[in-house]
């Protein structure tokens, strides 16, 4: 009977511990919220959770990380750093929200160059014009060779209706988008079309994500890679992140 009782007071008091920091979380998230709305009104938070720091929560908007002390009084706007591993926290906190957001796009929507042995998977946001892109793209045989399918996401820097989307239009809308892609990247003309395409959705997500300059080389766990990187070096960045 003593020890029937006795769980049943443990339980009683887990139950009132779980509302209390339930309470306590909605607490903090209201007075976040309502700080950060009295200064930014017309922007919308995605999600507030405890920071690995006490008395700060992380609040995500979109991409971008944030620092707020939870009686909302400041804000930080930076990377945070574990000292004792020297992980940038934040980074790896963008990865997974970079990795959820590509993965709801489908394949269909990229243009493909599959590794006959694939080891790794390579999304690459890619200006027709850039000539870093064009390099990396010259190596695209390489990239397959180690194992690396690459998978394009078209994004013309300049924007909407200038020569180079609709170029990326126009490669899209070819019979073979890989042989259209490859010309137009050796500067050839490939002949103007349009059809429905995923350029302009390719476009907002690249903004969504936060990137600016071509090639953005997103690898399988949502880490960002600005630049082109030759194929053997990529290759060995990959296998040590284990990816």
């Amino acid at each position: 009977m003593r020890t029937k009782r006795f769980i049943a007071v443990c339980l009683l008091g887990m139950g009132l511990l779980a509302v209390h920091l339930v309470n306590a979380g909605t607490a903090v998230d209201d007075t976040i919220r309502k700080a950060i709305r009295n200064i930014l009104p017309d922007v919308r938070v995605d999600t507030i959770t405890p920071a690995p720091m006490a008395g700060i929560s992380e609040v995500l908007i979109g991409t971008k990380l944030y620092y707020v002390t939870n009686d909302g009084k400041y804000i930080f706007d930076g990377s945070l750093i574990e000292l004792a591993t020297r992980t940038d926290l934040s980074e790896k906190r963008l990865g997974t929200v970079r990795h959820a957001l590509i993965e709801k796009v489908s394949e269909n929507d990229m243009i493909v160059f599959p590794a006959a042995k694939p080891r790794h998977t390579l999304t690459v946001f890619t200006d027709i014009d850039c000539g870093y892109c064009r390099k990396l793209h010259k190596e695209i045989t390489k990239y397959n060779d180690e194992g690396i399918t690459v998978r394009y996401m078209l994004f013309p820097r300049s924007g909407p209706d200038t020569p180079s989307y609709h170029k990326a239009v126009s490669v899209w809308c070819s019979a073979d988008r890989q042989a259209a892609l490859t010309r137009a990247k050796a500067g050839e003309e490939v002949p103007p079309s349009t059809c429905d395409n995923p350029v302009r959705a390719s476009l907002n997500l690249g903004h969504q994500l936060g990137i600016s300059g071509t090639p953005a080389l997103l690898l399988e766990d949502g880490q960002l890679l600005p630049g082109y990187v030759p194929a053997k070096k990529l290759a060995q960045v990959l296998d040590q992140n284990g990816l």
